[in-house]
């Protein structure tokens, strides 16, 4: 099954609900970063929430940027979603490798740390974005995400996020769901998620078993009847180009591209989202410099 993303709502309109099954964009991610298992994870994790999160803006070029800084070996983990759910994503460092924890786990939270932030940037194209940001709990990013949205947006959440990585570091299963009460719920409600939620399970397990993300929500949410409102496909989907690449040469500025030009002879641009290499040879670079002259 190709990555998909539902969402939906139960019947009595206290519960929205979105979930992703993200196997392939995350192995995409592993292939494009060559990361070790507990890096995996983590940038599996964070871009299964982020993918959830983009999805529900829906104005086109919007996109949601999820930064986590736990101050842990694996350094900052970055993840972008446009308004239709595709995601692109990094982490500082990429060949982490860290012990299992006592349960058998990777050590999500060992490697992103917990002292630190998680900040959410929503970018709908007016003046400024959005920004909000909470301390890190644990660094297991799904409980942090779950506290974000109680403390910066006042939603109650929950959060499942899970990525199962073969003994060939290879993506078994990825993914996860959120779960949102409306403004009404009662007590009742609460209870009922969070019975629903317990009696799950881990989302990898669900995932493993059954990859089809609907069927996600209604093993997490089977105390309730469910409507599903849209289901749509999403990718690893990176929007560099060698336009964009040209743009950030050109802000340099003229004294540094030349010195470029004298000490290299050429420039090589790697986007650090995906695995697109731009080289600009020594006439591009000439060609780069008369126009930042001409504009003077």
């Amino acid at each position: 099954m190709s990555d998909r993303i539902v969402r939906a709502i139960t019947k009595d309109g206290m519960v929205k609900a979105a979930a992703v099954s993200t196997r392939a964009l995350t192995e995409r991610a592993r292939q494009i970063h060559k990361t070790l298992p507990v890096a995996t994870a983590a940038l599996g994790r964070s871009l299964a929430a982020v993918s959830m999160m983009g999805n529900a803006l829906k104005e086109d070029g919007a996109s949601v940027t999820l930064r986590i800084q736990g101050g842990g070996p694996l350094g900052n983990v970055l993840a972008v979603s446009d308004s239709q759910g595709n995601v692109r994503g990094t982490v500082g460092n990429p060949a982490l490798d860290l012990p299992l924890r006592p349960d058998g786990k990777l050590d999500v939270g060992g490697a992103v740390g917990c002292n630190g932030t998680l900040t959410v940037i929503r970018d709908l194209h007016m003046k400024e974005p959005y920004i909000g940001s909470v301390a890190l709990l644990g660094g297991e990013i799904a409980e942090d995400l779950a506290a974000y949205f109680v403390e910066s947006e006042q939603i109650p959440t929950a959060c499942g996020l899970g990525v199962l990585v073969d003994r060939d570091q290879s993506v078994l299963a990825a993914g996860g769901y959120l779960i949102q009460l409306l403004p009404g719920a009662k007590e009742d409600t609460i209870a009922r998620v969070e019975g629903g939620v317990l009696a799950a399970g881990p989302v990898t397990g669900l995932l493993a078993e059954d990859a089809d993300p609907a069927s996600l929500l209604r093993r997490v949410l089977s105390d309730f009847q469910l409507e599903i409102l849209e289901e749509s496909p999403i990718a690893y989907r990176c929007d560099c180009s060698r336009e964009r690449m040209e743009r950030a040469l050109i802000s340099l500025g003229p004294e540094e591209l030349q010195t470029m030009l004298d000490e290299q002879g050429q420039a090589e641009l790697t986007c650090r989202f995906c695995d697109n290499i731009q080289v600009f040879t020594r006439r591009d670079l000439e060609a780069l410099l008369k126009g930042m002259q001409k504009k003077r």
